[in-house]
């Protein structure tokens, strides 16, 4: 069975255009890749990618995602190249990722919504370099911190708008910890201070998540606007979120 094109953004969410955009150089090339997907979840990136012929694992902590993986990837045809492993991204020595036929690291490590509630994440990032091969690439897909004091501003909080600013809790006293923000510059940081080289950053959900629920808009002319808004500033530096690839030397 054969995916189109990530880039197309056939079934695919718009908001997520300028990723796929920056990952169709390297899966939609026709050369079968080894991908880990750390926090992939249900596997709303890894069985396109699958579809595309690549071999995915997925690591979650979720038994429940995992599930939902597992049949997802059977519907569409693709039960024999995804694979779910139970776990956390700061821990893949613990898990068996050797096996499949990924002996001598992956080529792709996706690291997409996992940053910003990990307990730390330059541990997490130092275990995805570990696990891929010299010359291998993981995306990085992460919550923008100016996009998010600029949601808060427009949504009529501007309480919560300044403390995401000063980098605070907008929420202070919940149960539950807060959600990171990267600025673009902490983001590169550290990357390279895992051991990774960054390619230049993109921004993610430019202006699709600022349109109503009940907007009309085309989604294609949708697409188009994200993708050349991506990797243009000032319009990328209030996306809603970071993209960017990086290389283990």
């Amino acid at each position: 069975m054969t995916a189109p094109a990530p880039s197309s953004g056939e079934h695919l969410p718009v908001q997520t255009a300028a990723v796929w955009a920056a990952l169709d150089a390297l899966a939609g090339g026709g050369t079968p890749l080894r991908v880990l997907d750390v926090g992939g979840g249900s596997g709303v990136f890894a069985v396109p990618l699958a579809r595309l012929g690549h071999q995915v694992t997925v690591v979650d902590p979720s038994a429940d995602a995992l599930a939902t993986l597992e049949r997802r990837a059977k519907t569409a045809g693709v039960g024999d190249r995804v694979r779910g492993l139970q776990g956390d991204g700061d821990l893949l020595h613990e898990l068996p990722l050797a096996e499949h036929g990924s002996e001598g690291g992956y080529d792709l490590a996706l690291c997409h919504a996992v940053l910003e509630v990990v307990d730390d994440p330059a541990t997490t990032l130092g275990e995805i370099t570990r696990a891929l091969r010299p010359g291998g690439q993981v995306s990085v897909a992460t919550a923008n911190r100016a996009g998010a004091v600029l949601a808060r501003a427009l949504s009529g909080h501007p309480k919560e708008a300044l403390a995401l600013l000063e980098d605070r809790d907008p929420a202070p006293g919940r149960t539950r910890p807060a959600r990171r923000r990267f600025a673009p510059d902490d983001l590169l940081a550290l990357l390279r201070n895992a051991g990774l080289e960054p390619a230049e950053w993109r921004g993610v959900a430019v202006v699709s998540d600022l349109l109503d629920a009940t907007s009309d808009a085309d989604p294609e002319a949708v697409r188009r606007l994200e993708l050349a808004l991506a990797g243009t500033s000032p319009y990328r530096d209030v996306a809603t979120g970071l993209h960017v690839l990086a290389t283990r030397p």
